[in-house]
């Protein structure tokens, strides 16, 4: 399937460079590889590997074919010094290659210290598949019933197979232990670091509270919170952060935890349907960011007297939505209706994953997340001239 990146990557490519993050086998080598062959011109593109040892000696030696236009560096970041080396490359380009850079782990993690790429990159993360880019070929209805039992990566997603979906996010998984982990952190236990991850599977929709999780584990709070920071930076999870801003009596810290993978989540529907939002969100958000330019967080609400939302959304430092999702109930939460009437939202939306039609009551939207996010709050790329 083409996805919605491909075409606006390739404008990008025309300017600067692209670096493509974004979880393992989230189809990045995919994508990459299909844009090069979109190019019009035999040899149009050269992939190279920095895992495959010839590949790394090419890499290492700048002996890359020279005509080609397009310039793939899959896993670069394992370079230690891949920062100064692409910013050589790129200033050097007297062939006026185009260059793309590719890696399961965060590429701009670079911003916290070393030699600025600034102005030579634009940064693009992909998501998994969402409700709002299916294949033409699945339904709505079919492709969230996919999303909640298989996950959104393209390979399990596509086969539609449980019992293959489990092998393949086993041996991702592993995978992720023995080599990018390894190449990116000095973790000595890594048997305690998947205790660790699968700890935060149980927990998802909860507030994390790391120095209890730590306890359990009989780690240390320090090494608890340098693996969520790695986890994040690897793209297994992601953590979202209490908004505090006009909330009195929130709380100040805990954060929660969701996984890129919606099958990661154990066998719970109303927190597989949380973290199934929360993935779709993220996604939209970050779209927002790397191809308009915007500011946007993530945040989620509650506050010393109960009252919780799941997810805020705000974008240039203005809250465009408070949504709160239920597994069943249709009655509007008291925390929902509390905070849309404090801080006057674009939209307030509750959704509700076993839920017919939907209604509006008090300014406040009641719906299933096929409808949210199909016909409310489409896709910010579905209007895109692509």
């Amino acid at each position: 399937m083409r996805r919605i990146y491909e075409p606006l990557i390739a404008r990008d490519l025309d300017k600067k460079m692209v670096f493509l993050g974004g979880p393992r086998q989230v189809g990045k080598t995919t994508l990459s590889k299909s844009l090069g062959a979109d190019l019009i011109a035999p040899a149009a593109f050269q992939y190279l590997n920095w895992d495959v040892d010839e590949d790394r000696n090419v890499i290492i030696n700048k002996l890359w074919h020279k005509h080609v236009k397009l310039v793939i560096f899959d896993e670069l970041h394992k370079f230690k010094r891949w920062k100064q080396w692409i910013k050589g490359i790129y200033d050097s380009n007297i062939a006026k290659q185009e260059f793309l850079v590719t890696g399961s782990a965060r590429l701009d993690i670079y911003k916290k210290g070393g030699d600025s790429l600034m102005g030579r990159y634009h940064y693009w993360r992909m998501h998994p598949i969402t409700i709002d880019e299916l294949p033409d070929a699945v339904s709505y209805s079919e492709g969230l019933d996919r999303l909640m039992k298989i996950g959104g990566f393209p390979e399990p997603f596509l086969q539609n197979d449980e019992r293959e979906a489990r092998r393949w996010r086993k041996e991702r998984f592993d995978k992720i232990l023995r080599e990018d982990v390894r190449d990116i952190a000095d973790v000595r236990n890594l048997s305690l670091l998947r205790l660790f991850v699968d700890a935060l599977r149980r927990r998802v929709s909860h507030e994390v509270v790391v120095s209890n999780l730590a306890g359990d584990l009989q780690i240390s709070p320090t090494t608890a919170q340098a693996w969520l920071i790695l986890i994040q930076n690897m793209y297994v999870a992601f953590a979202i952060y209490p908004l505090t801003t006009n909330i009195p009596r929130a709380i100040q810290k805990p954060p929660k935890v969701f996984f890129y993978d919606n099958a990661d989540v154990l066998d719970d529907h109303g927190a597989r349907l949380e973290n199934l939002v929360a993935t779709t969100l993220l996604k939209r958000l970050q779209f927002l960011e790397d191809y308009h330019g915007y500011e946007c967080e993530l945040r989620y609400i509650r506050d010393k007297d109960d009252r919780e939302v799941d997810f805020v959304t705000i974008i240039n430092g203005e809250i465009c939505d408070l949504i709160e999702v239920k597994s069943a109930d249709q009655h509007i939460s008291k925390g929902l209706r509390y905070y849309a009437e404090r801080l006057q939202p674009k939209n307030a939306v509750q959704i509700v994953g076993n839920l017919g039609n939907g209604f509006t009551k008090d300014n406040i939207m009641v719906v299933n997340p096929i409808e949210y996010f199909t016909k409310i709050a489409p896709a910010p790329w579905i209007e895109l001239d692509t």
